[in-house]
This record gives C-alpha cells, structure tokens and sequence, in this order.
C-alpha cells in the first residue's frame, strides 16, 4: 500500500498476489446494473472442485441478501480489484483463530470484494459498507486482511469471525498516512486500535468484546488491546510472513535497518524514494537474493538450540520450496518461510488511483499473471468495455490450453524454475522490455483518453478497450513464443 504523498506521481496504490493455484485465472469486465426493488441477490463461497481436469476451486450457494437498485461496474478477477470510481482492493490470508470460524454466515473473502466495489464510491464508504454487510449477513471465511484504496487515501481492513456458530465478523481498519507505505503478507497488522480517531481507524462493535470474552486479552491487566495479537497471534511469531514484511519494509527503508528476525515492524514507514508501480514489481520478482536469506545460496535456518546455521538443503536452481518442503524457520499453515514471488501465484496486481484523471482513465489495474518474478503486467483502465476472450477464460477449468491466457505465463514460469540460473536471464530480455515500453506507453495513452473523455466519455472508453485488448494479445503473444523457446532452446545444453 502507497499513500498519495509516498507515490512519485501523486497516485494511492494498493497490490495483491493471489498465491494460489487453485484460484480462477479468467478475470471479466462487469457493467454497472440496475436492479427492481426487493431483488434478491444469490450469494457464493469458494469449495474444492476436483472434477476437472487440474484441482480448483469453484463455488457454492450459502444464500440470498437484497440488492441493491444500482450497482457500480468493476474489474473482476478471482478477487475484485477496482470500480468505475477508482476504489481498489487487495487481499492477504491470514487465517486467524480456528475458534472463530463459522458457517452460519453468508460472505466469504471472494463475494466481500464484490459487494464492497459494488456499492461503493470511496475506500472509507467501502469499510462501513462491509462492515454493515457482515453484521447483518455474517462471515464464513477464514482471516483475512483486504487493502483499500481510492484516489486520496488507503486502508488496511482486517476481518475474523465471530465464534462457532455465531452470525457476524470481528474486524478492525487501520489508514496508512499519506506520506507512507505499509505491507501485508499473510499476518494480521493491525495492533493497537485508537477509535477516537476515526480518520485513522475504524472497527466493529465487537472487537474488544470478543477478545476479553475468549480471554485473548483482559481489559484489567494493564496491557493495551492488540488486534493482530488477540485475532492472529501465530502470525505474530511465523518468519513465513515477519520476514517478508521485512524484505518490503528494508527495501523501501534500508537506512531504518530493521532487524530481520523481529516479529514486529511499524505499521507503515517513509519510503526514501517515491514509490512508483515499477517499484512495487520489481518487489515482487524477490527471492531474497543478495540477502543472508537466499534461498539459492544461503538459505539459513535455525536449529534444535535456537541458532542460525547455513542449511545444506540451498538450491542453486529453484530458489522457492525447499525450505517450505521441510516447514524450516516455521510456516504459515503447511508453509515454510518463503520469498515475495511464489511459484503457485495465480496473478498478481498492482493499481493506481489518480484523482486528476477522469475516473475511467485514472485508475488503472497493473495485471500480471503467474509468477510474479516472471510475469509483465499489462495496464487495465478502470474505463474498459471488455478484455481478450483468453483473459476471461479460466485456465484451470479447461487445462492446458493456448485458449487461456493465464497457460501463456505459466509455462513459461515452469519452465524456467527447473533451470533458473540460465532460464532467468532469457525471461528478463522479453519481460523487461515489454514492461518498460508499457509504463512509458501508459503516459501518452493516459493524456489522450483524458482529452478524449472531456469531448465524449463513450469514445474515451472504447479507445481503452481497444488498447487494452491489443497489448494484452501483443504480451501473450510474446510469452507463448518465449515458452517455445525455452522448452526448445537448452536442447543440446544440458
């Protein structure tokens, strides 16, 4: 997350990488509606679906709540990523505490997105609007944090049931300052909760409650009330997410030389330069190469007493699982600790929203698929009309097929991380130049579709379509190729 003033143009930021395999790939374009009234609205959680060809999941009904008479369009992969009004969303898993999981609720992490962008023109309206949803309709999910954003601020929301057959969410949200940026990655962050400052931070009616009712925290002892230690305190203590928190934080801060092996870091921190979406992939392409935690080289563990030792089980090929093979240096469920780009990541994005553009041209979804030390991201303008066929096709519905995009990508990952030394070098060359052209690219077509939206809004949005379906084919295109050649090329080099 990126606030306003820690951004090098001006833009709020917020990203995602879905690391999942087993999530949808198809992403779609879905219009504002409207509805009559008392129209009921059919709601979905995910489950495992392995009766296909590849393991996935699909969903399932959990009920009905009403809708409402008009709803805001969006951009809509697995998780939805922004509105025609430039809120953007991002998510974290964090699972949280098993006892306050629930089925009796309707919303799972999925529909909330939906919901939320549905409904709303501001990250702070998208907050109460979730909020409202889960007291009434209740969460059956999982914890979970979500990263709001909008043209001048953005939130982290963090969400955990509310107990065993209970109907409802515990949730807190915290803003991250203008001037700063701030990182999740699969622990809850919020800690301390000041709700006498309602610019900074919100919350349900229930959260010191249920704390002091299952004895996670007594209002008598002194301690000050901690979210993230009431809710999800294994997140607190796994170097599978402190330490990526870490990796983000020192990258962006290195002179605040934070420790590597603290369970805690500041809620947000100044970025010593502005950060800028080129900033944040090159981020997520991160294996902590060139740290004490290289996996490729280095890969330190902790032993039976409790000290760092050099584990022999680096690989020099595949800097990704080995650890997390063993579960060293602890996990995050069946996880070990783990580098910022994952092989199973299903997309990743990266949005900007910009409030001296119109809306349909300010804010913009970064979209990359699979791994993201690999992928190019390909700019979808919250103005589109639709995407390439192949972009809205699930891959692991139908297997491989060259019918969706997501394969394009992926092979190409695959590929390389069996012979990453060599392979590495040969994805940067189509990446990085495909990359570079479609961030300088971004700036003419932000200044024509803005001039072509004050004569007529209609034509502006069909000019984003166009463009956005011609470099979407334009980078599949190149990765099908790259994919060609490097499961050909290394014929006679091994």
């Amino acid at each position: 997350m990126v606030g306003k003033n820690a951004s090098a143009d001006g833009s709020v930021m917020t990203s995602h990488t879905c690391d999942s395999h087993r999530t949808s790939s198809d992403i779609h374009v879905v219009p504002r509606k409207r509805y009559r009234p008392n129209t009921m609205l059919q709601l979905t959680r995910r489950k495992d679906d392995n009766s296909g060809p590849m393991e996935r999941y699909a969903r399932e009904p959990t009920g009905k709540i009403p809708q409402v008479t008009k709803t805001y369009g969006y951009l809509a992969p697995a998780y939805a990523a922004m509105n025609e009004h430039q809120v953007a969303i991002g998510e974290s898993t964090f699972d949280g505490r098993k006892e306050l999981k629930s089925d009796r609720g309707l919303i799972d992490c999925e529909t909330l997105t939906r919901l939320m962008l549905e409904r709303s023109r501001t990250a702070r309206e998208a907050i109460r609007v979730a909020g409202i949803l889960l007291e009434k309709h209740g969460w059956n999910d999982v914890g979970e944090a979500l990263t709001i954003a909008d043209e001048k601020e953005v939130w982290v929301l963090e969400i955990v049931g509310p107990g065993k057959d209970k109907l409802g969410a515990v949730w807190a949200a915290q803003r991250v300052p203008d001037d700063s940026v701030s990182v999740v990655a699969n622990a809850a962050r919020i800690r301390q909760i000041d709700l006498g400052k309602p610019d900074f931070f919100m919350a349900s009616k229930n959260v010191f409650k249920a704390a002091e009712e299952n004895g996670w925290w007594d209002p008598k002892s002194g301690k000050p009330f901690e979210f993230a230690y009431a809710y999800n305190p294994t997140g607190r203590t796994s170097f599978s997410c402190t330490r990526r928190e870490w990796r983000v934080l020192d990258m962006l801060a290195p002179s605040l030389k934070l420790a590597p092996n603290s369970n805690n870091y500041p809620f947000s921190i100044r970025p010593e330069k502005k950060v800028t979406p080129k900033r944040i992939m090159e981020i997520f392409r991160d294996t902590f190469e060139g740290t004490d935690f290289d996996m490729v080289k280095n890969l330190i563990v902790t032993d039976k007493d409790g000290r760092a030792c050099k584990s022999p089980l680096a690989n020099p090929f595949m800097p990704y699982d080995m650890n997390a093979l063993f579960t060293i240096n602890g996990g995050w469920g069946w996880r070990g600790e783990r580098a910022l780009a994952r092989w199973y990541c299903m997309y990743a994005t990266i949005t900007q929203s910009r409030g001296w553009l119109p809306d349909p041209v300010g804010g913009i979804v970064w979209f990359g698929y699979d791994n993201p030390a690999m992928t190019t991201y390909v700019p979808l303008y919250a103005g589109i009309t639709d995407l390439p066929g192949n972009f809205k096709t699930d891959g692991r519905a139908t297997g491989f097929s060259r019918k969706s995009a997501w394969w394009a990508f992926n092979r190409v990952a695959t590929l390389a991380a069996h012979r990453w030394g060599d392979m590495r070098k040969d994805v940067a060359q189509v990446r990085d130049v495909l990359q570079e052209d479609l961030l300088t690219e971004s700036r003419r077509v932000d200044k024509k579709a803005a001039a072509m939206f004050k004569k007529n809004p209609e034509n502006a949005r069909a000019y984003l379509t166009r463009y956005v379906k011609t470099v979407c084919k334009k980078v599949v295109r190149a990765y099908w190729d790259l994919g060609d050649r490097l499961w050909t090329g290394y014929d006679e080099k091994w």
